[in-house]
């Protein structure tokens, strides 16, 4: 999955919540109510879908201060790639 989670054998309910993650991370604009209610549909409560976009939001803010500031990945974070 964490290499690529589009063809990990997930259940529908969190394909669609890492789809929103992916839509919210490469093209926030496009987030609309239609992508919450989507979430609700599947399931999830405000509540987990705040969490979501608050994880979401943090990672983000989080990799571009590292990246703006020259920062290199900690080691545990690139052997999954190997």
């Amino acid at each position: 999955m964490a290499r690529n989670y589009r063809t990990a054998p997930l259940e529908a309910r969190t394909r669609a919540m890492l789809e929103y993650c992916v839509e919210l991370t490469l093209r926030p604009w496009e987030c609309s109510a239609a992508d919450v209610q989507r979430l609700r549909d599947y399931g999830y409560d405000d509540g987990d879908i705040l969490d979501i976009v608050q994880i979401v939001g943090f990672f983000n803010y989080i990799n571009r201060v590292a990246d703006g500031l020259g920062c290199d990945p900690e080691p545990f974070m690139t052997a999954w790639v190997r």
